[in-house]
């Protein structure tokens, strides 16, 4: 089985999260993502975020009926950060050995690896999919970037567009279809009382009136 990870705040999920999992898991041949909203996110800053049941209820809501998505609250139940690695842990156990897994990632996230909690446990434990979006970033940046901060060993493979290592895992590059939306974007229009429609599925739309969020 290919499982998909995909965290994130997701403040608030909207069509352009929709648009990315959907290109992701068709690309790849997954046969689940899992996305993961994060309840206590170490490297952001809490101010602005909604509650965490609140931005998980939006992607369930949002995805329901969707065959091989599925809305995680795992890091809404542990206590303490959510740190990725422990993530990965839990699915890991969770799935067993036979679970081929997959972290999805965008390339700011991937620059940003080095300050993450036991980064060399990530890169034995899964597959990284990098998505890029806008300005594409040359090989020759990932390529010294991974053996400066990840690992020396890593090969580029312009076929499969990724890196392969003979002792840890794949470093896959992905461009997603560039969706002009986000959630600074949306966040700002409630803010100054402007409509959201069609940027976000209507169960998002739903809880954020509901719940008067981000105003």
């Amino acid at each position: 089985m290919k499982i998909g990870l995909f965290g994130g705040t997701f403040n608030p999920f909207h069509n352009g999260h929709m648009g990315i999992i959907e290109h992701i898991k068709k690309t790849y041949g997954l046969d689940t993502i899992y996305i993961i909203p994060s309840a206590t996110p170490p490297h952001k800053p809490d101010k602005g975020l909604a509650p965490a049941r609140d931005r998980f209820e939006m992607v369930r809501q949002s995805i329901e009926g969707r065959k091989g998505w599925v809305a995680s609250d795992k890091e809404l139940i542990r206590k303490g950060p959510s740190f990725t690695v422990d993530t990965i842990d839990a699915f890991k156990k969770d799935l067993g050995e036979g679970a081929d897994l997959f972290l999805l990632m965008g390339s700011d996230a991937f620059f940003d690896i080095p300050t993450w909690r036991r980064m060399d446990m990530i890169f034995n434990s899964v597959k990284i999919i990098v998505m890029l979006r806008g300005h594409f970033e040359n090989h020759d940046t990932f390529i010294s970037f991974i053996d400066e901060h990840i690992s020396k060993g890593y090969i580029f493979n312009k076929t499969e567009n990724g890196f392969f290592h003979q002792t840890k895992q794949n470093i896959l590059l992905c461009r997603v279809p560039r969706i002009d939306i986000s959630s600074t974007m949306i966040r700002e229009r409630i803010k100054y009382g402007k409509s959201i429609e069609g940027l976000v599925p209507s169960g998002v739309l739903k809880i954020i009136h509901e719940k008067e969020l981000y105003q």
